[in-house]
């Protein structure tokens, strides 16, 4: 299903606990925070901005649009406007000629303020709880028992943490989102923005919770506090009965993604594919979502270690889970529903994983052009993921597929060509036309006779 179909879908559908329309045709609706605010205490939900309340298509005027996304992360980002900040994205969608405005908020597994008033939804409105003390009560207990990454260790502190690794990311946000709030602040002005350092509203106790142990923690001061903790990474093509490589992942989960992307990269042919003529890895398309899976919606307080294999023909991930269904998942008609909020808002910031939902349906589209079968994803008590993968490299345009060859012959200019392609797997066809004084069509030209020849690398 396409951005386009979810999106006349969503406003067929109106307005609901999980839906707002909001009119915004040259500035923000005033309310539109007090609704971002509810969606974080309920469980997330999407804005869209240039839609009546009747569902009417009206759009946002085209001169009003960078000030309205401006404005709007700014204010997000502004603790005296929601409390605590969060981090969301504001993206353009074209419909029936009108631009709209999509927000998707996630579900936050901590309680908001929006200018001091906690806000809760309740079917298609926005209410304030503030002052009934049995539902604030209830909303705090829901958060704690839903979301078992906010336990706080109250002697940790910064000293637990990896100082080179915070400095890393803030850096690698930094690079992704100019003026990133991370880019002025100190080490635990970050943590606490990230929402890694908390107070305990009960207890009073302060320090970074497990989720900041989890994400940037020193190893033994992880494995102090989640001994259990790790990661089975394992290939097991020839000895069935063991493995013929393995790797024993049990380090903070910014520095788990690079070991797990790692074992892909050298176990996993990487098929040459073509997206609108433009080379892509669908490998790491894929990958780069199974991995920031297997660490983002894990359950920590379950013993049961993560594991992913690599066998004959299919890849295996298994990871403890608290389902919110079960039996194998429809990606059409799933609603994701985040296990870590504050880790995955985390991951999102350093480019580890998308927006909830977006990276499982980019898994879905390359995974069946990897492997030749669609991704299985099977909720349960363990959530399991199976990836058909080739024994042999393709090559990949669109949905056609070749064989690879043993006879290579190339001129030097589709040398040149593959070096690009090995060296920036982005580039497009225009790009390798100016640099390499070709023109567009001898390109494509050149590209299809090294399909055609099933050449996919350098030799």
């Amino acid at each position: 299903m396409t951005s386009t179909h979810i999106l006349f879908k969503a406003i067929k559908d109106g307005e609901g606990i999980s839906t707002e329309f909001k009119t915004c045709r040259n500035q923000l609706n005033r309310d539109v925070y007090e609704t971002v605010c509810a969606f974080l205490n309920r469980h997330g939900g999407t804005i869209l901005l240039g839609v009546k309340n009747s569902g009417d298509i009206q759009g946002v005027d085209a001169d009003a649009i960078t000030q309205i996304k401006k404005d709007f992360v700014t204010a997000v980002n502004n603790p005296q406007k929601i409390n605590p900040p969060t981090y969301l994205s504001v993206d353009e969608m074209e419909i029936k000629g009108k631009t709209l405005l999509y927000i998707y908020v996630p579900a936050s597994s901590q309680v908001h303020r929006c200018q001091g008033r906690i806000f809760d939804r309740n079917e298609d409105g926005d209410f304030d709880i503030t002052d009934n003390t049995n539902l604030v009560a209830a909303l705090y207990h829901r958060k704690q028992t839903l979301y078992s990454e906010n336990k706080i260790f109250p002697y940790a502190g910064l000293n637990e943490l990896e100082p080179d690794l915070i400095v890393r990311c803030r850096k690698i946000a930094s690079l992704r989102w100019e003026n990133h709030p991370w880019s002025n602040m100190d080490d635990m002005e970050l943590i606490k923005s990230a929402q890694l350092y908390q107070t305990d509203p009960v207890s009073g106790k302060t320090g970074v919770t497990l989720a900041g142990l989890l994400l940037l923690g020193k190893r033994n001061v992880l494995l102090s506090a989640v001994p259990h903790h790790r990661t089975d990474l394992i290939l097991r093509k020839v000895d069935l009965d063991r493995y013929d490589d393995r790797d024993f992942v049990d380090v903070n989960l910014v520095e788990s993604y690079d070991r797990i992307m790692a074992f892909v990269h050298k176990h996993l042919p990487d098929p040459f594919y073509l997206d609108n003529n433009v080379s892509i890895s669908i490998r790491d398309a894929i990958f780069r979502e199974v991995a920031s899976n297997i660490l983002i919606h894990r359950e920590y307080m379950n013993a049961f270690p993560a594991k992913l294999i690599i066998q004959n023909g299919r890849v295996i991930t298994e990871n403890s889970n608290k389902p919110h269904g079960f039996g194998l998942i429809d990606p059409i008609n799933f609603t994701p529903f985040p296990k870590n909020p504050v880790i995955a808002g985390f991951f999102r910031q350093i480019g580890r994983a998308d927006e909830l939902g977006s990276g499982m349906r980019k898994m879905m589209k390359y995974g069946k052009a990897f492997g030749g079968k669609d991704p299985e994803l099977i909720e349960g008590d363990v959530f399991k993921i199976v990836i058909s993968c080739p024994e042999f490299v393709q090559n990949i345009v669109g949905e056609k597929t070749t064989t690879k060859t043993t006879t290579k012959t190339t001129t030097k200019q589709q040398n040149s060509i593959l070096q690009m392609i090995k060296e920036k797997p982005n580039t497009t066809a225009k790009e390798m036309a100016v640099f390499l004084n070709i023109t567009e069509e001898g390109i494509s030209y050149h590209l299809k006779k090294l399909i055609k020849a099933g050449i996919h690398e350098l030799e």
